[in-house]
Formats: structure tokens, C-alpha cells, sequence
């Protein structure tokens, strides 16, 4: 009778443990998207091995509730962006370590814009703008970005989406382009803001 009492008690402790771990469990589904940079050295980095890593983030990210949903390489600058949903960048950064070491240079919360179908041009490019902390909303950028819409068809360009940081001030744009002076171009004639930076890249998920 005594050994059924302890056997009682072991099981609603291991019980009251396991709905514990669920309901923490439950708790991180709440989540924010956020996009990673690692930047490497140029040359130092393939399509083919960002691919076998982002496999390894697969296989480890339901371990910290992460969900990477897309990334883009460009090889000749040896950088590399990731698209996520997360709890919170913590979270992130430890599923690139424990996967395959290679952690990420930046970790930015960012809110997304609606995604445009793509297959206008079949090269992609991301391009940068630094606005600065407390310079730049996301109902800003979402204007802009209609005014990208207006004018992109002059160039050849088609927006796909675009990403913003409100707290870096940071707006991140993915593109099909012929090539990254149309982008710019585009931009330019829009609304003026300039990219400080234009990637070439190749998209894998």
C-alpha cells in the first residue's frame, strides 16, 4: 500500500511536469518574423552549402519553437539573409548554433509587406535601406512601396515584398530584375530613397 502511495505521487508530480512543459510549449507559438544576416567573407560561400546548413536548421528548429520560412545567398559578396518566425531572436540565433555553428551577424524583427507573385525576370536581388533608428514606420514604407508598384513597369522590375525594421530604421526589398541599376532606378524615380546596398541572390526554403 505504501509502494501504490509513492507510485500515486511520482505519477501526478511526472504529470503536473509534462503539462508544464506543454503549456510553455503553448506559449511560445506567439510569434514575430524576423530576417538574419550572416555575412561572410566573398567567395567563401556557395548556394549549394547555405542549402545543407538551412537542412540542419530544419531538423533543429522545432526544438526552439523557429520557423524559417526562406533565405537568399549572394555568393559573391558571401552574404547570407534568412526569413523566420520566431519568439524571439534569441531563439534563432541558438537553432543556427546548435545546427550548424555558423551564427548570424544581426537578428532584426521586421514586419512584412504583401507578397506579389513571382516570374517577371528570372534573377532576384535584395537591396538595403539604412534610414536610420526612428526614421522610417511601416505605413511609410508600404507607401513607398506603392509608388515602387507605379513606376517598376518602366524598368523592368517586379517587387515581390519587402521587409521593415522600424526600430533600425532598416527596409529590406526582394526583386526580379534584369539587373540592380533598374532596381535602384526604379527606387529613384518612386520616391527617391536610394538602396545603400543591391544583392544579387539565389532564393532556397
Amino acid at each position: 500500500m505504501k509502494n501504490l502511495s509513492y507510485a500515486l505521487i511520482a505519477t501526478a508530480v511526472l504529470f503536473s511536469s509534462c503539462k508544464s512543459e506543454s503549456q510553455s510549449i503553448d506559449s511560445n507559438q506567439q510569434k514575430s518574423m524576423f530576417l538574419d544576416v550572416h555575412n561572410l567573407e566573398p567567395g567563401k560561400v556557395t548556394f549549394d552549402a547555405v542549402a545543407d546548413a538551412h537542412k540542419k536548421d530544419l531538423a533543429t528548429q522545432g526544438k526552439y519553437g523557429v520557423n524559417f520560412v526562406k533565405f537568399w545567398v549572394d555568393e559573391a559578396a558571401g552574404k547570407v539573409y534568412c526569413l523566420s518566425e520566431s519568439p524571439d531572436s534569441a531563439a534563432v540565433y541558438r537553432t543556427h548554433k546548435e545546427a550548424h555553428g555558423l551564427v548570424p551577424d544581426l537578428v532584426q524583427p521586421v514586419s512584412s509587406g504583401k507578397e506579389a507573385v513571382a516570374g517577371v525576370q528570372p534573377t532576384l536581388f535584395l537591396d538595403i535601406h539604412q534610414l536610420g533608428a526612428g526614421n522610417v514606420t511601416a505605413k511609410a514604407v508600404a507607401d513607398a512601396h506603392v509608388k515602387d508598384l507605379a513606376v517598376q513597369g518602366k524598368y523592368g522590375v517586379n517587387f515581390i515584398n519587402y521587409w521593415v525594421d522600424e526600430k533600425s530604421g532598416a527596409v529590406m526589398c526582394l526583386s526580379e530584375a534584369k539587373d540592380a541599376n533598374s532596381v535602384i532606378s526604379t527606387h529613384k524615380e518612386a520616391h527617391g530613397l536610394i538602396p545603400v546596398e543591391v544583392h544579387q541572390v539565389k532564393q532556397g526554403q
